[in-house]
């Protein structure tokens, strides 16, 4: 089998579209024979991409921008296969993928439990005034005298909603086993099967959104879930909700969710996701004292961006020698 490995990866070349991906994936695609290419550009530059994508067999793909038939055009036709480091792929054309028959990989299931432990931390800090409670300190305004001073939700006794019950809520819905919750609540299309091992219980988006004192969003962002939470859905929710999107800003409309935490709709909301993103710095939602915002780093711990580029790198080296993809983007 290692003359077989040998003789195929002798000629394959991998263009790597950001010069920081971790060390043991290129050393992993540099051990099975794979001529590295890899882009300097720090934010990534589309116009060194397509310089340097023509003629590569394989694509690692390490950022969010698009990934169309521009690079694969430029790419050519020996191209192989590409594999992104990220769990979601709403910046993937998958249809001219599929087209083409180009496989496609990415990086879903090793994500779920940094991306599980943040959700958790902006559950905890949107309930409990982190950022208004910083701004009080900032601002000399502590009210210690008043009993009823940033008083905050807890999650103990709490009904727990998920919009999607993929890898990452039941990541969270594990962790939260012992907090006592309440009840957990999901909305899929679909019942999982696996519900039962979290004590969940499938419900329609309407009573989700009813019924749920803490609501996380984490469901991928697809024509069906884009802007589905927007002032229709918020003025379902109770008046101490708290939201968590560790998703895409994308199933948000962001101007809805604004207006319901200044009308006072909902409680908080927690956001590691935003639209745009960058979110620049005079954007309005950033003014709320009651809104917990992340510059996306659900999945920035060394050791899940590692197990992110070496299952992408894995991905690349299975279809080179003709095998399946880990974690198939279709």
């Amino acid at each position: 089998m290692s003359t077989v490995r040998a003789a195929t990866a002798a000629a394959f070349k991998v263009l790597v579209s950001h010069p920081n991906v971790p060390a043991p994936a290129l050393e992993l695609l540099r051990s099975r024979g794979a001529e590295t290419i890899i882009c300097q550009s720090v934010p990534p530059s589309r116009e060194e991409i397509l310089q340097k994508v023509s003629g590569v067999d394989a694509i690692f793909w390490a950022h969010y921008q698009p990934l169309n038939a521009g690079i694969l055009d430029a790419a050519g036709a020996q191209l192989r296969c590409v594999s992104t480091m990220s769990s979601g792929i709403d910046f993937a054309d998958v249809p001219e993928f599929k087209r083409r028959q180009i496989p496609l990989g990415h990086t879903p299931g090793v994500v779920k439990n940094s991306v599980a432990d943040l959700a958790i931390g902006l559950m905890i800090a949107a309930g409990r005034h982190f950022h208004a409670g910083r701004s009080d300190i900032e601002s000399s305004q502590w009210k210690t005298e008043l009993i009823d001073w940033r008083m905050g939700q807890e999650i103990r006794d709490s009904v727990i909603g998920f919009f999607g019950f993929g890898g990452i809520s039941q990541a969270i819905a594990k962790r939260l086993q012992c907090w006592d919750v309440a009840k957990i609540l999901y909305h899929t299309r679909t019942r999982k099967e696996n519900d039962c091992e979290f004590k969940a219980e499938h419900v329609s988006f309407e009573r989700l959104l009813q019924e749920s004192d803490f609501l996380v969003v984490a469901a991928p962002l697809t024509d069906e879930t884009r802007g589905k939470f927007d002032a229709k859905a918020f003025g379902q929710m109770k008046a101490n909700a708290v939201f968590v999107n560790v998703a895409r800003g994308g199933l948000v409309i962001q101007s809805d969710l604004h207006e319901a935490l200044t009308k006072g709709l909902i409680f908080a909301a927690g956001l590691d996701v935003t639209t745009p993103e960058p979110l620049p710095a005079d954007d309005p939602i950033l003014k709320l004292p009651n809104c917990v915002i992340l510059p996306h780093l659900g999945t920035q711990t060394m050791k899940t961006t590692i197990e992110m580029s070496l299952l992408a790198a894995n991905n690349i080296l299975n279809a080179i020698e003709g095998r399946p993809m880990i974690r198939p983007a279709y």
